[in-house]
């Protein structure tokens, strides 16, 4: 059961949640765009790394 949040750390985490999605469509347009596979393959990794981020901070919405 998750403890009622405050309207301070509400907003952190909607900040955050933001942040995160933002950098997950800016990595992945830059791994559209990149034609060396290595770095193609980095920033996916990291795009995904922020999609779950996201989906991990919107957990304590619920």
């Amino acid at each position: 059961m998750h403890q009622q949040l405050t309207q301070m750390e509400l907003q952190s985490l909607r900040e955050l949640i933001n942040a995160h999605s933002l950098g997950y469509q800016k990595l992945q347009e830059y791994a559209n765009q990149v034609t060396d596979p290595q770095i193609k393959q980095m920033l996916q990794q990291s795009a995904q790394s922020a999609q779950n981020t996201k989906q991990k901070l919107m957990s304590f919405l619920q």
